[in-house]
């Protein structure tokens, strides 16, 4: 028997006795109309739209696809709607469980079908990435002679995990993590929904709030969640899902924070200043507590960059390219795997030695600039390169440091106004130290200093 995403037993089940299907399955959109989210890919004339049978397309077949996105974002349902809209033939194969034999099996039975009855098939294979380099090469000739339209899916990056020949020959579409909005509309919808708890529960706004941050963008958990607490509250004789009901049921405490009030930043100020003191241990309650609330990963990977100059600056020249390492992989991986890198980030910041002395030497610095303790540049630096500069005097007398022994140049760099100005105070906090001793040598050097 072919493999099917939904077998006609299962539909069967569910249309008799909905109940017995999970939420998250009874609440799959039955048109692209009602999926949420993704509304980029499902304008007029998209892709989906064509799969689904919308528009001739005349010569031009609808082409095969490779959806990438994070879990709960609705790679499944969308190829369940495929299903459901079409009326092509309707393949679903897990990389987990499928082989080559299984593929070539699929293909064979598409090339069949298209030449004894006209029908095209589409695929859906599940977990692309897990697919090894043979086993997508097998697809290639099913997908290039358009025997199959393939829908492949992956949450891992298919630039990395697909084989190029067969991203060539497919489109890539993105899916976006699923927005709190988003995941309100849905939850909403499955309350009040004949397929979903038809009334039977209400769910108030604190309550609803704490599903949010449980959820995490992904629409299946929350599903899951909502189903779970509804029927522990249903048990009770409850008619709303309480706050202290959903935690119960999903073990996991509701955290007191406001992401647009007061918290939002008191939070995250806790969060610095324990770094800021080396406390590695309440930084981490406070990196926990940010992200248990569904903070934006790439806020407090900001407010980490911040603080590895702010706080750590020279003291370990390290710092700040770890954090900024750390805010490109949480840009690119999204939560939950960001958790660890922003810990990766926050253990070595708190651990790093501290000093502020590159913030206080830009302060003073701007701060004179304000005063207007600014002055004209020098006429030794000042640029040589255009016709009559050395008339105007030019770039005359500037000494090259490299034509220099010690490749110092005795010479005045700062206007007249500032030129006994010292901005950067070094500590001798790791390694500043090397730090304090250059500065202390050069400004001796350039004559700024008694030795």
């Amino acid at each position: 028997m072919e493999p099917d995403l939904f077998t006609a037993a299962a539909e069967e089940r569910q249309e008799k006795d909905p109940a017995a299907s999970p939420l998250a399955v009874r609440m799959r959109p039955r048109s692209l109309d009602e999926v949420v989210g993704q509304q980029h890919l499902l304008k007029p004339g998209s892709p989906l739209r064509r799969l689904v049978g919308e528009g001739s397309g005349g010569p031009a077949g609808p082409s095969s696809v490779i959806l990438w996105g994070p879990p709960g974002t609705g790679k499944t349902t969308l190829a369940y709607v495929v299903s459901k809209a079409t009326d092509k033939r309707f393949v679903e194969l897990s990389a987990i469980t499928a082989g080559v034999k299984e593929v070539r099996a699929v293909i064979d039975g598409a090339r069949r079908a298209t030449g004894g009855f006209g029908k095209e098939t589409v695929l859906f294979l599940d977990e692309i990435h897990r697919f090894s380099k043979a086993q997508q090469d097998s697809l290639l000739p099913a997908v290039e002679n358009r025997w199959v339209t393939l829908i492949a899916a992956t949450t891992e990056n298919p630039y990395f995990s697909v084989i190029s020949p067969l991203l060539s020959r497919s489109l890539l579409l993105t899916l976006e993590p699923l927005t709190d909005a988003d995941i309100r509309g849905l939850l909403r919808r499955a309350l009040t929904d004949e397929r979903g708890l038809k009334d039977a529960v209400g769910l108030p706004g604190d309550t609803e709030e704490h599903l949010l941050r449980i959820a995490g963008g992904d629409a299946r958990r929350a599903l899951t969640a909502l189903e779970a607490s509804a029927g522990a509250a249903l048990d009770k004789g409850e008619t709303e899902i309480g706050l202290e009901t959903l935690e119960q049921t999903v073990d996991r405490a509701a955290v007191k924070y406001d992401r647009d009030g007061d918290q939002h930043y008191d939070v995250a100020s806790a969060l610095i200043k324990s770094i800021r003191g080396s406390d590695v241990d309440a930084a981490l309650h406070y990196l926990a507590r940010m992200i248990e609330a569904g903070e934006d990963p790439r806020f407090i990977a900001r407010r980490l960059m911040i603080s590895a100059s702010e706080d750590i600056g020279l003291a370990d020249p390290n710092a700040l390219p770890i954090a900024v390492a750390a805010a490109q992989a949480v840009a690119m991986i999204g939560f939950p795997e960001a958790a660890l890198t922003l810990s990766h980030a926050t253990i070595a910041l708190a651990l790093a030695p501290k000093s502020n002395a590159a913030t206080t030497a830009i302060g003073a610095a701007m701060e004179d600039v304000r005063k207007g303790l600014a002055g004209p540049v020098p006429p030794h630096l000042r640029d040589g390169h255009y016709k009559g500069a050395a008339k105007l005097g030019h770039a005359q007398g500037y000494v090259y440091p490299h034509d220099l022994p010690e490749g110092i140049a005795q010479q005045q760099y700062a206007p007249d106004a500032l030129k006994d100005r010292e901005y950067y105070t070094p500590t001798r906090h790791g390694t500043e130290a090397r730090y304090a001793d250059a500065v202390e040598w050069t400004r001796k050097h350039l004559g700024r200093r008694r030795s």
